[in-house]
């Protein structure tokens, strides 16, 4: 009898510890999966934090650009209104028909006529987004302006289209700034020597030419055969210049020219 009991007392002591033994390493496995899970959703929320820090990081700096372009149209706004009261006080010059804008002038020195300045057929153009100098070429037959723009690259940034590109200047490939800015249109351009039409981007930057502190539109076309990377037409002289085609560099310094070390 007593054999029997101990030998009960045995079975019983091996099944419960059996038991035991499962029941923790159950619960162990339980543990690590329920570790697992905490650091996947932890992971899944430092990404979304970080995408909607890089977006909130975007939007900024869009509305950092929009404050810089909203104080140069105030600025803008204000030497517009200068200059037409000026005018209104001022009689008109026989050489100054009304309605008639982009004349050439050969007597008479820069900023002498009311709210206007005299470009030469060569003028230095600053871009202030890249806070760089470039020589344009004044041309009054042209309509449109242009810039002689390579390696573009099309984008969106918050819900707009936006465009990247290189002035194809005389720099050195790695010395060329990218330009950004928004698309405010597309033109199609005849190719002279296809005959096609080629749908070109058109954007609005600032610009500085001396005194002149303008917006200005752009068309953006790989143009190079152009002796200038940038050439200035109608739309933007007429409401702020007259041209005297016989002189250079009026309204803005002359670049400095490169000394050759051949």
């Amino acid at each position: 009898m007593l054999k029997k009991s101990l030998g009960l007392a045995f079975f019983l002591l091996v099944s419960l510890s059996g038991c035991a033994y499962m029941t923790g390493e159950h619960y162990s496995q339980q543990t690590i999966q329920a570790i697992n899970q905490s650091e996947e959703k932890l992971s899944n929320r430092i990404e979304e934090l970080d995408s909607n820090l890089d977006k909130q990081t975007d939007y900024i700096a869009s509305l950092e650009a929009e404050v810089i372009n909203l104080s140069n149209e105030v600025e803008l706004m204000k030497r517009r209104q200068q200059r037409y009261l000026s005018s209104a006080h001022k009689t008109q010059t026989p050489s100054q028909p009304s309605g008639t804008s982009n004349i050439v002038v050969t007597d008479l020195e820069p900023q002498t006529r009311p709210g206007m300045v005299t470009l030469g057929s060569l003028e230095k153009v600053d871009i202030d987004i890249v806070k760089t100098s470039f020589t344009a070429r004044v041309d009054t037959g042209a309509t449109t302006s242009s810039i002689n723009a390579i390696d573009l690259q099309e984008f969106e940034r918050n819900g707009k289209k936006w465009v990247k590109f290189h002035i194809a200047d005389n720099r050195a490939p790695e010395d060329r700034l990218w330009i950004e800015a928004p698309i405010i249109k597309h033109v199609k351009i005849r190719q002279s020597s296809t005959n096609a039409l080629d749908r070109r981007p058109v954007v609005e930057i600032w610009i500085k030419i001396g005194s002149i502190h303008e917006k200005a539109q752009f068309t953006l076309a790989d143009r190079t055969q152009m002796d200038y990377p940038i050439l200035l037409g109608r739309e933007f002289i007429q409401d702020v210049a007259y041209v005297d085609v016989s002189r250079e560099f009026i309204e803005s310094k002359e670049p400095p020219k490169k000394i050759s070390t051949q």
